[in-house]
C-alpha cells in the first residue's frame, strides 16, 4: 500500500483512494451472471441456461450451414457470418480525386514508424458503442454475454491509414470496463491505450468514456477489453485500418475472427484458475468448443445447459478466378490456432501491423492477439464449395486431439468449420471436402510455434541496432502460499491499481513504484533487447508488447546462445510472438514513444496470474513535458466514487 502523502500527490488525478485486493467468493457479479438468462428471456427465448428447456425454433429439419437458429440468437445484431456480409472496399468513403488516400506510398518503400510518414487524411471515424449484457448462442448452447451495440463478434472498427478514430463508450455492466486497441501504437496519446491501472482508471458502470487516437499503421487488427477476462464473455471484436497493398487482391472478404470458447461466464473461470479447493488448485480452463466469426455446431449431448443442435456455422462467398483477402484474427483465450481451407494454398502477405514478403503455406499458426493477412485464388469451379477450417490440433497430425502441449479442450469439439461457396454453389448443402493439408508445406512442426523467422520478412526492411540496455526475464510458474496457481517473471508477478494508473504516478514524478506494479524505467535509453527464457511448466506464451512493434531478433527451444540472429538486416517485426514451451524469446525495441506499456502474455489465464511488466519509456518527457487531458481526472473520480461505494471484486491481476 502507497503512503499516505503519496495518496495525497495522486488525488490531483482523483486517486485518493488505494484499491485493495479483496477477493469476495459469491461476488455480487456472480450473482448478476446467474439472472443474466432470465433477465433477457423475454427478447431472446424462453428458457433457463442451467436447464434443458425447449427454445422456440424447430430443430427437426436437416442440418443445413445456414442453420437452425436465426442471427439474432446466434449472434445478435452481427452480420458477421452471414452468406451476404458485405465485401470491403481498398479504403473507406470511395475513391478521391487525387486517388487513394496514401497517395504513393508503398509498403516496400515508407517507414511506417516514422511519424512524418503517417498521411495526414483530415478524418475522424467516430463510433457510438454502448456495452450490455445480453443472452446468445454463437454455437446453440445459451449463454450471457457481454456485447457492445449487441453484437457478437462486436463492431468493426473501419478507417483509413492516418486517419483519427473516435470511439465513445458507455457502460451498462454492473463492474468496470476499459477497452484496448490493439497493435495501435499511441503515439501522443498514450491514456487511451486502454488499460486499467496502467493508462487509465476503469470507466465506472452507468458512465462514459470517449477514447480518441490515430491510424497510425495498416492492416487488420481488433479491439476487446482489458479489465480481467471480459473478452472472452463477448468484448472483441475487429479492426481494419486501410493502407498500401501487400500484395494485389481482387475481393476484400474482411475480417474473420477465430477463437476457443467456453461455456461458463469469464469471472468463473477465472475463479477457477485461481481459488485453491479443499482438493487442491484447479487446473486452466478447457474450452469447450471453437468458433469462426463466432459460430459453430455443438454436439448438444455434451451439456447440461439449454442447447439446441445445428446452430450454424459462418459462409463466405468465393469468386471464380478472383483473388481473396482474408484477414485472420486469434481473440481466443489461449488457444494456439491452426487455419486451413480444404484443397487451397494460403499466400501469406502481412502478419500483424506488418505487410511481408508473400510466401505461400498450408497452414497458418496464429497464437492468441496475433493477425495473419491471407490471400486465396479461387481455382475452383462456380459450383464448388469447399470447409475452411480451424482447430486446436489437426486431426491426425502432431499431438492427441484437445490437448496439444500449447492449448486445452475438453475434446468434444476441437474444430470450427465455416463454409465457402462459389457463386453458383447450392448454399442449402454443407460442403464435402476433406482435409488436405501437407505437412511438408506447413514450414514448421505442428507445435507452439509460429513460422519461421527466416520465412516472414518485413516489406520494409530496418536493420538491428545495439541496444542501449538489455533486459533478462525467466518465465517460470508456482502455486502460491495460498495454493493459487501464479505467473512469473524473474520471480515476480504482477496486480494493477485500479484507482491509481501508473502512468498518472509516473507523470506525478512519483517513480518509487510498488513491486506489484512491475515498473521497468528505461530513462532516456533509445532501445532495448529484451531475452525471455521459459522454464519449468511447459506452456507457450504469447508475448505482446502495446505501444511499440517489436523486431523478433530469435526464438527455438532451450537456451538463445547469446550471437545468432535470423535476418539482422530486416528481422520480423509483430506485436505478439510466441516463446515455445521451455524456450527462449529475443525482441528488439525501438524506445521512440514516451508513456507506460504493459509488455505481457496474452493468454488470459497467464495475465490474469500476473505475467505481465511495464515499460516506463523516456521518463524525464513523461514527468516534464507530457500533458494528460482532465477527462482522464474525472474518469478516475467517477471510478473513485464507485469503488468508494461497491465491493470491487478484483479477483485477479486486474489486466
Amino acid at each position: 500500500m502507497k503512503s499516505v502523502a503519496k495518496l495525497s500527490a495522486t488525488a490531483l488525478w482523483s486517486s485518493a483512494v488505494a484499491l485493495a485486493w479483496r477477493p469476495q467468493y459469491g461476488s455480487p457479479v456472480k450473482a448478476e451472471y446467474g439472472n443474466l438468462v432470465k433477465a433477457h428471456a423475454s427478447q431472446d427465448w424462453n428458457g433457463s441456461a442451467t436447464q434443458n428447456a425447449p427454445w422456440p425454433f424447430s430443430t427437426s429439419h436437416p442440418w443445413s450451414p445456414s442453420g437452425s437458429l436465426p442471427q439474432n440468437i446466434t449472434n445478435g445484431l452481427s452480420t458477421f457470418g452471414t452468406i451476404n456480409h458485405p465485401d470491403l472496399g481498398p479504403w473507406t468513403d470511395g475513391p478521391l480525386p487525387q486517388g487513394c488516400p496514401w497517395g504513393l506510398r508503398q509498403s516496400n518503400d515508407t517507414n511506417p514508424y516514422n511519424e512524418k510518414n503517417v498521411p495526414n487524411t483530415g478524418m475522424t471515424r467516430y463510433y457510438e458503442w454502448e456495452i450490455s449484457n445480453r443472452t446468445m448462442a454463437p454455437d446453440g448452447v445459451a449463454l450471457p454475454l457481454l456485447v457492445v451495440n449487441g453484437q457478437f463478434p462486436g463492431p468493426l472498427i473501419e478507417a483509413n491509414w492516418g486517419d483519427w478514430i473516435e470511439v465513445r463508450i458507455t457502460n451498462n455492466l454492473n463492474e468496470g470496463t476499459a477497452m484496448h486497441w490493439h497493435g495501435f501504437l499511441q503515439k501522443g496519446t498514450p491514456w487511451y491505450d486502454g488499460t486499467p491501472g496502467v493508462s487509465q482508471c476503469p470507466i465506472a458502470p452507468g458512465k462514459s468514456f470517449t477514447y480518441r487516437f490515430r491510424a497510425e499503421l495498416y492492416g487488420t487488427s481488433w479491439w476487446h477489453s482489458h479489465w480481467s477476462a471480459q473478452y472472452l464473455n463477448g468484448l472483441a471484436g475487429p479492426i481494419v485500418i486501410h493502407g498500401p497493398v501487400a500484395d494485389e487482391y481482387d475481393v476484400d472478404l474482411g475480417p474473420v475472427m477465430l477463437t476457443d470458447w467456453f461455456h461458463a461466464d469469464y469471472y468463473s473461470l477465472v475463479e477457477q484458475v485461481f481459488i485453491a479447493t479443499e482438493f487442491g488448485p484447479i487446473f486452466p480452463p478447457m474450452a469447450n468448443n471453437m468458433l469462426i466469426n463466432g459460430k459453430n455446431n455443438y454436439d448438444c449431448k455434451n451439456t447440461n445447459l439449454t442447447c439446441t443442435p445445428n446452430a450454424g456455422v459462418s459462409q463466405f462467398r468465393f469468386q471464380s478466378g478472383k483473388k481473396h483477402l482474408l484477414r485472420l484474427v486469434n481473440h481466443a483465450a489461449e488457444a494456439v490456432i491452426f487455419f486451413s481451407i480444404d484443397g487451397y494454398q494460403l499466400k501469406v502477405v502481412a502478419n500483424d501491423f506488418v505487410p511481408v514478403e508473400p510466401y505461400y503455406t498450408d497452414l497458418v499458426t496464429l497464437a492468441v492477439g496475433q493477425r495473419t493477412d491471407i490471400i486465396v485464388e479461387a481455382t475452383g469451379n462456380s459450383t464448388d464449395a469447399v470447409w475452411m477450417r480451424m482447430t486446436e490440433g489437426p486431426s491426425g497430425l502432431g499431438p492427441p486431439r484437445g490437448q496439444t502441449g500449447c492449448s486445452l479442450n475438453d475434446g468434444n469439439s476441437v474444430e470450427a468449420l465455416a463454409a465457402i461457396y462459389y457463386e453458383n454453389a447450392d448454399i442449402s448443402k454443407p460442403p464435402t471436402t476433406s482435409n488436405t493439408i501437407d505437412v511438408s508445406r506447413t514450414y514448421f512442426p505442428l507445435n507452439c510455434n509460429n513460422q519461421p523467422l527466416n520465412l516472414t520478412v518485413p516489406k520494409y526492411a530496418i536493420p538491428v541496432k545495439e541496444p542501449d540496455v538489455v533486459l533478462n526475464f525467466t518465465m517460470s510458474a508456482a502455486y502460491n502460499s495460498s495454493g493459487a496457481f501464479k505467473w512469473y517473471m524473474n520471480n515476480e508477478t504482477y496486480m494493477a491499481n485500479y484507482n491509481d494508473p501508473t502512468l498518472f504516478e509516473a507523470k506525478l514524478g512519483n517513480l518509487d513504484f510498488p513491486e506489484e506494479s512491475r515498473v521497468f524505467d528505461l530513462g532516456t535509453n533509445g532501445t532495448v533487447r529484451i531475452i525471455m527464457q521459459s522454464v519449468g511448466f511447459p506452456a507457450s506464451h504469447p508475448m505482446h508488447i502495446h505501444g511499440f512493434n517489436m523486431q523478433i531478433l530469435s526464438e527455438g527451444i532451450g537456451t538463445w546462445d547469446g550471437v545468432s540472429i535470423t535476418n539482422p538486416e530486416n528481422p520480423q517485426r509483430r506485436d505478439t510472438q510466441l516463446v515455445q514451451p521451455n524456450g527462449y524469446l529475443v525482441i528488439q525495441i525501438e524506445l521512440d514513444n514516451p508513456g507506460v506499456w504493459p509488455f505481457h502474455c496474452h493468454i488470459a489465464w497467464h495475465i490474469s496470474e500476473g505475467m505481465n511488466i511495464n515499460l516506463l519509456v523516456n521518463t524525464p518527457y513523461v514527468v516534464n513535458e507530457m500533458e494528460i487531458p482532465y477527462v482522464m481526472a474525472q474518469t478516475c473520480r467517477d471510478w473513485s466514487d464507485y469503488s468508494g461505494t461497491t465491493v470491487v471484486n478484483q479477483i485477479d491481476s486486474g489486466l
